[in-house]
């Protein structure tokens, strides 16, 4: 009887053993850009909330490393806008989605990476504006202002419809600068990449 427990107990140490193993093999990795994409980051006191709305966005298209397109995105989109100064905004734009892989390349280059692979995403960007307001835009400036189907293939990289919050928000825009951006893409057991204007780190491979 004390042979069997003791022989329990080495497979139980040898299994934990291997799982430590399995861990350290394949490290996660992680983006902290809540602490990024937030008006604490502006450049100045964020002074008035001037645009803070929200919208879907399907069938958009996602670009890997080496500049090719190897996910289609779903996401919602949160755009929030302070006004820094008489023509200077800061924006924060955040993103949460879900993605499906097309066949290729892998995101970060070290390998391939099959067609039909789910997976989610989180993360966005802080820009500086410079520009004028629009006082008066045809979409509501508080809410929810709809889905947009930006209706673009993988295959040839072009997209029908568009949209531009800019565009829609700004009559005119002298300068867009991204002060941050970067989005972390969870691919479950094909990997988890970020993507960042700090760096990129992992893949998400077959």
């Amino acid at each position: 009887m004390r042979k069997l427990v003791q022989l329990g107990i080495v497979a139980i140490a040898m299994t934990l053993l291997l799982l430590a193993g399995q861990a350290m093999a394949a490290p996660s990795v992680h983006l902290n850009w809540g602490s990024e994409v937030n008006p604490g980051q502006c450049d100045g006191p964020p002074g008035k909330l001037v645009i803070n709305v929200t919208h879907q966005v399907t069938n958009d298209l996602d670009s890997a490393v080496g500049g090719g397109f190897w996910a289609t995105d779903n996401y919602n989109k949160h755009i929030q806008v302070w006004q820094v100064d008489t023509n200077t905004f800061c924006a924060d734009v955040r993103y949460l989605g879900s993605f499906v892989t097309d066949d290729g390349l892998s995101p970060q280059g070290t390998d391939t990476i099959a067609a039909g692979i789910a997976g989610t995403f989180e993360g966005g960007y802080r820009a500086t504006i410079t520009g004028t307001l629009n006082p008066d835009p045809s979409l509501r400036t508080r809410g929810n202002i709809g889905t947009f189907d930006y209706g673009c293939d993988v295959e040839t990289g072009s997209c029908t419809s568009l949209f531009s919050w800019t565009s829609t928000y700004f009559t005119s825009v002298d300068s867009f600068d991204y002060d941050w951006w970067g989005w972390i893409y969870h691919g479950g057991t094909n990997g988890s990449w970020v993507n960042a204007s700090t760096g990129n780190e992992g893949d998400i491979t077959d």
